[in-house]
């Protein structure tokens, strides 16, 4: 019970300490943004915390099946404090800003190739934009994609080559999977398949789909907000973590599917051969 509380905090205020990284480090731009911050802060640690203190799932997936959520939370930290860092440079340099500077610049024009979708991210600006803005939007964009790319790979190898989840014990569908009803009707294996394919592919397209539909509704999302860095940071940390994640999602749901074929293939040859045996006696 203490285990799981503490948990349950600790988990609750690194959360909130992620969320608050940009307001702490960066000078609000806006009237109230320390406020606004703060109050999001404690109810994602809260939301967070009766989550993980409680015996029963309720949203968050892949509860009890490390190291899913903690690559996440581990892709969604290093995004937001390296854009934060780099943000940080322009006002207030250091040796520690400078060195996340210059990498985020490497990798920004070393990603800014035609049709990759740093490039995308920079063309949704309008013609108008200023240079200072175009490289901020490079960098972070190039920043954040390459973390998003780290974190799928990791779990990738994660899957295939360390067998995840094999090793954490029996995979309980009902508390990693809350949002997903087996019995909704139809093949369970059919279904997490499906599922799982419709997230990878979505999430692969998702990063090239939004800056065309931000372009295409310039008049509703004016890309020009991004020139304040707290509103880069979240709108490109988004832009990476949330495919990154449904990708993520999608390859832990092809391997859960695959893990139950398999378990069903092993009671029906199993079935088989004791059929043989009562045969044969």
């Amino acid at each position: 019970m203490f285990a799981r509380f503490a948990g349950a905090a600790f988990r609750a205020v690194l959360v909130a300490v992620v969320l608050a990284i940009p307001s702490l480090l960066l000078t609000a731009s806006v009237a109230g943004g320390p406020e606004i911050v703060t109050l999001l802060a404690l109810v994602a640690g809260l939301l967070t915390f009766a989550e993980y203190n409680s015996n029963y799932p309720s949203i968050v997936e892949f509860r009890d099946a490390p190291p899913l959520n903690r690559m996440r939370f581990a892709a969604l930290t290093a995004m937001v404090l390296s854009l934060t860092l780099i943000a940080k440079h322009a006002v207030d340099p250091t040796n520690l800003t400078a060195l996340f500077a210059g990498l985020g610049r490497m990798i920004g024009e070393m990603t800014d190739f035609p049709y990759s979708p740093v490039r995308l991210a920079v063309l949704m600006l309008p013609a108008s934009a200023a240079p200072e803005l175009l490289d901020a939007v490079r960098i972070a964009a190039g920043v954040t994609y390459v973390i998003a790319l780290a974190a799928v790979v990791t779990f990738v190898f994660a899957v295939r080559v360390l067998g995840w989840p094999v090793g954490n014990g029996s995979f309980n569908v009902w508390i990693n999977l809350p949002l997903f009803d087996p019995t909704a009707g139809g093949d369970v294996v059919h279904r997490l398949q499906r599922d799982g394919q419709i997230n990878v592919v979505i999430g692969v397209l998702l990063p090239f789909a939004i800056p065309a539909l931000v372009k295409l509704g310039a008049d509703l999302v004016r890309p020009g907000v991004l020139s304040d860095p707290q509103t880069l940071i979240w709108a490109m940390t988004a832009w990476a973590f949330l495919p990154a994640s449904m990708v993520m999602r999608g390859v832990a749901m092809l391997r859960i599917a695959a893990l139950i074929e398999e378990k069903r293939r092993r009671s029906y040859a199993d079935a088989e051969a004791d059929a043989e045996a009562v045969q044969t006696a």
